[in-house]
């Protein structure tokens, strides 16, 4: 992928007369998925028009996908990690991630896969440091509704018992040098309200990215992570008074110091601007 992704939406993998309207929506990354979204008998069905798939699109496509593949634990995951490998998936996102040897395991099989590590699970939390260090993985993802259900937690009036674990994954990914983690999924398909409730949450926790269920998601998430034109043009002002007078500007009666100048330009990269 060229850039990072701000949506990734899902896809199942059994419905390939699915994939060009995902691709069309406009998300940064498609996510072909093989785990929950296709039952337990259409599962080979799946592989199968994902493999077609990939024999027959371009490069540009190709760059885009994810594959969610099953877990560690299912009976068909050496047949997921056949098909990363023989169809040439550059980048998988696996389940349940709890261990640095399940990315092992994955990699050993798809020699150079980019892995994105779904952590929903109590033990996953606990070991966010070690998925995060280990080798192969590009970004950590917060599957909500599982974590919740390993808990037994109610999140259905807001997100305030996923506080703790959201932090849990910002600061891992900040230590092991990955991009800010990948926001759970809103289920409510037709509540933008609810929608941006969450992306705003996600965000105050650190996360810069969002998973997505529906294409109609999509535009939503990326209009509230784009700067509006008031910051953009706060950054711009900033930057000018920096250039005129470096390392000692001032701007409406206060000192812009270093930690400043480089909100300034993450905001103008964050616009497009740069």
């Amino acid at each position: 992928m060229n850039s990072l992704p701000r949506t990734y939406l899902f896809v199942p993998g059994n419905r390939p007369e699915r994939f060009a309207k995902a691709l069309a929506s406009g998300a940064d990354a498609i996510v072909f998925d093989l785990e929950d979204a296709v039952a337990a008998d259409a599962k080979a069905f799946a592989r199968n028009a994902i493999a077609d798939w990939t024999a027959t699109s371009s490069a540009a496509e190709r760059s885009r996908i994810v594959v969610r593949i099953n877990d560690a634990r299912y009976a068909g995951f050496a047949d997921d990690l056949r098909l990363l490998r023989e169809a040439g998936i550059v980048t998988a996102m696996l389940p349940k991630a709890e261990a640095p040897e399940q990315i092992d395991a994955l990699r050993a099989a798809a020699p150079g896969a980019e892995v994105l590590a779904l952590v929903e699970s109590a033990l996953g939390i606990a070991r966010a440091d070690l998925l995060a260090a280990a080798k192969g993985v590009t970004r950590l993802v917060f599957g909500t509704l599982d974590y919740a259900l390993d808990l037994d937690l109610d999140i259905s009036d807001g997100s305030d018992a996923l506080t703790y674990s959201a932090g849990r994954l910002a600061v891992a990914s900040r230590v092991a040098g990955l991009p800010s983690p990948v926001a759970g999924v809103t289920p409510q398909i037709d509540d933008e309200t609810r929608l941006l409730a969450d992306l705003a949450w996600a965000r105050r926790h650190g996360f810069g990215a969002k998973l997505c269920i529906h294409p109609q998601q999509v535009a939503a998430i990326h209009a509230a992570l784009a700067p509006d034109e008031q910051a953009i043009s706060w950054a711009r002002r900033v930057l000018d008074a920096e250039a005129a007078s470096p390392g000692a500007a001032r701007l409406d009666g206060r000192m812009i110091d270093r930690p400043v100048v480089l909100q300034a330009e993450r905001t103008l990269q964050r616009a497009g601007c740069v």
